[in-house]
């Protein structure tokens, strides 16, 4: 995929907006502020790439998906009727997200990191969860949640059951990691930081995009290269703009 931006165009990243999380109240909050931002940049916008985690939870049955974040999905409607292009990847939270977005809104859906080119810059993008060394625990999981034995079970329990089931199990998650400081800087021990690294070592990135890490992170990766972290707008409403020279993390605080 290349992208030419135009005079004044930026593309624009952002992940993690974990919507429905913790409550109904303090979500609604959240996605008023997510619009808020998306109304901020669709001016300058000459794409947008969510980068996993858009939801605590998502699942689409073959005739439903889950209730709320109407406000949300109604403004990324209006973008995409607007003519911006915009990119979904798929995180740990959300990753039986299949194919709703495209066929409703046109809009991609991507399992797993890409690479592209953006004013003869390369990017490597993806939400990052079960990348890198250790978290064995988790790859493991992860193989199990994609199946496609354990998704036709899924399907088959009424949704107030499977969403209920999953919510719980989304909130043991968020709270493992808490008490593990997992949205702490672990120095060297940063996994995906270690993944950009191995990576370059073998083909040439300039700017390495993930999320995932709750953490906002700009880090060197050899001389020529920048792992960016995306952060959270659970708490820091943090995010990536690109201008076609460089690319600068922000967060949005109106």
């Amino acid at each position: 995929m290349n992208i030419n931006l135009k005079e004044n165009q930026k593309i624009f990243f952002a992940s993690d907006f974990h919507l429905g999380s913790p409550d109904h109240k303090t979500s609604r909050k959240r996605e008023d502020k997510i619009i808020k931002w998306l109304k901020s940049i669709e001016d300058e916008a000459a794409a947008i790439f969510l980068v996993g985690d858009l939801f605590d939870f998502w699942f689409e049955f073959d005739t439903v998906i889950p209730k709320g974040f109407i406000r949300f999905m109604g403004k990324i409607a209006q973008l995409r009727d607007k003519g911006i292009p915009i990119f979904f990847f798929t995180g740990n939270h959300d990753l039986w997200m299949k194919d709703y977005f495209t066929k409703e809104l046109n809009i991609p859906v991507y399992h797993n990191p890409i690479n592209l080119e953006i004013n003869h810059k390369r990017f490597l993008i993806g939400h990052g969860d079960g990348l890198g060394p250790g978290d064995n625990q988790y790859k493991i999981l992860k193989k199990f949640f994609t199946s496609k034995t354990c998704q036709f079970i899924f399907k088959w329990l009424h949704p107030d059951i499977g969403l209920a089931i999953a919510h719980k199990w989304s909130s043991h998650s968020r709270s493992s990691n808490m008490a593990k400081n997992e949205d702490k800087f672990l120095g060297n021990d940063e996994w995906l930081w270690e993944y950009c690294k191995n990576v370059e070592n073998k083909m040439h990135f300039d700017y390495y995009i993930f999320g995932h890490r709750h953490l906002p992170l700009e880090l060197p990766v050899g001389k020529n290269s920048k792992y960016i972290n995306l952060g959270e707008w659970i708490s820091q409403n943090t995010y990536a703009e690109f201008d076609g020279e460089e690319l600068k993390l922000k967060t949005f605080e109106k």
